[in-house]
């Protein structure tokens, strides 16, 4: 029996078709092998002794992951010293002084050196200065100190959109400030007050570790940001340079070997290629849409 034209486009439609998704099925499952490759092969086992460079970059969020992965590099007996590359415009309060508290520790067992690449501000510096010694290069953008709390009141909008906001709470400064109540000035007083009792944490820190009188850290410690060459003038960091500058200040200061090679430590993760996508995506919308108090943020808005 003879085929005609249409069945001859339609078989030559349907094998297109199965051509399309086998080809599909072929990437999905490359895809598939390589996250699984990602998840279960170990990470490269290095036999020598070694420097570890550790990054922090992107906002800082408050990251068992990260303190984990920190405090892990003490009892490792090949490392030998600890590089920490900052590229971070600060972020949670939390985040920067946990941070700063577990290289604190690291230091007691080998020494650390941070390196500021292009932007290392706010709760960045506080990370950096858990650090024995800091560079950065001219160009860098540092400093910062400071602590703040963003929210919105958006009472005016809800009238005239015909929404009454209602707020059934136990006292008036219960979850104040509040995007759906009037602000007042006792309730931002209670703010103001937590926001400095954390900034003069953040300066008693400054001024005990670049060594400077409270008096002249709280003269830098106004919001400001600083160049890498200021904050050498000011004391706030050590000297210009970067990874090589701060091997060298290793190998003459701190008897570290010429020859040993720097090698990067990373946070695994744990999550799949899609969850990441997803959360990214997600998180991002939520984080940009919601208004409210997320807490204490230390963080250099550009």
């Amino acid at each position: 029996m003879g085929i005609n034209a249409d069945s001859l486009i339609d078989r030559l439609y349907l094998k297109g078709q199965i051509s399309k998704w086998r080809a599909l099925a072929v990437i999905f499952a490359v895809i598939t092998l390589l996250v699984i490759l990602r998840h279960n092969v170990p990470s490269k086992i290095i036999d020598n002794d070694y420097i570890a460079r550790f990054t922090v970059s992107g906002v800082i969020g408050d990251d068992q992951k990260t303190y984990d992965l920190i405090s892990s590099l003490q009892d490792d007996k090949k490392i030998k010293a600890v590089i920490v590359w900052l590229d971070t415009p600060g972020g949670s309060a939390v985040g920067g002084e946990e941070i700063y508290l577990r290289l604190r520790k690291l230091s007691e067992k080998k020494p650390v050196v941070a390196v500021m690449r292009s932007l290392s501000a706010s709760a960045g510096y506080m990370a950096a200065l858990g650090a024995d010694y800091i560079f950065a290069r001219a160009g860098t953008i540092t400093g910062s100190i400071g602590v703040l709390i963003e929210t919105a009141e958006i009472t005016s909008l809800a009238e005239k959109l015909g929404i009454k906001p209602i707020s059934i709470k136990s006292s008036p400064l219960k979850a104040s400030p509040s995007p759906f109540e009037k602000s007042t000035p006792e309730a931002e007083k209670v703010i103001k007050d937590m926001i400095m009792d954390f900034y003069d944490h953040f300066v008693d820190i400054t001024a005990e570790r670049r060594h400077l009188t409270r008096e002249k850290a709280i003269s830098l410690a106004d919001g400001r940001v600083y160049s890498g060459k200021q904050a050498v003038e000011n004391k706030l960091i050590d000297a210009i340079g970067g990874e090589e500058e701060a091997k060298a200040w290793l190998v003459k200061n701190r008897n570290i070997s010429q020859d040993l090679e720097v090698f990067d430590v990373e946070v695994e993760q744990e999550n799949s290629v899609l969850d990441r996508i997803l959360n990214g995506l997600v998180g991002e919308f939520w984080q940009k849409s919601r208004v409210g108090l997320d807490g204490l943020v230390a963080l250099w808005h550009h």
